[in-house]
């Protein structure tokens, strides 16, 4: 079995399908958003397949180390996390045909007008063929 990570973006990715913010839907739209979502989970859980899956709030800020003594320097002149990223699911898949697979169908979650949003989602592996498993 590999992990993948699978990305959902505010921006960064080609536009979807049915590219209307979120936060212009009605909340029956939100709702049934959020119920495919937790249900595509729940199938996973049941095949074996599902590892994890946050929703992430806008806010955050970017922080780097700027040398011993000093505070830590926040945000930047780049985009910020908080302005592209918008979730996440970890899965625990046979192959990286089965990621791409599940992806498809990750993006198929309904939006504005309960039509599918035909999201783009960014599918990347996780490092543990090195031995890599957490930083820090």
């Amino acid at each position: 079995m590999a992990k993948y990570l699978l990305l959902k973006h505010y921006r960064g990715a080609p536009e979807a399908v049915n590219d209307v913010p979120m936060d212009q839907w009605r909340p029956e739209e939100v709702t049934a958003h959020v119920q495919y979502m937790n249900d595509f989970a729940a199938r996973l859980v049941g095949t074996g397949e599902f590892v994890d899956s946050q929703a992430l709030a806008p806010e955050g800020t970017f922080v780097r180390y700027d040398g011993e003594g000093r505070p830590p320097v926040t945000d930047g002149p780049f985009a910020e996390t908080k302005d592209l990223i918008a979730g996440w699911m970890v899965i625990d898949v046979e192959s990286y045909e089965r990621a791409l697979e599940l992806a498809g169908e990750l993006s198929a979650a309904p939006g504005a007008h309960g039509k599918p949003i035909h999201e783009w989602l960014e599918v990347r592996p996780f490092l543990a063929h090195q031995g890599v498993t957490h930083c820090g």
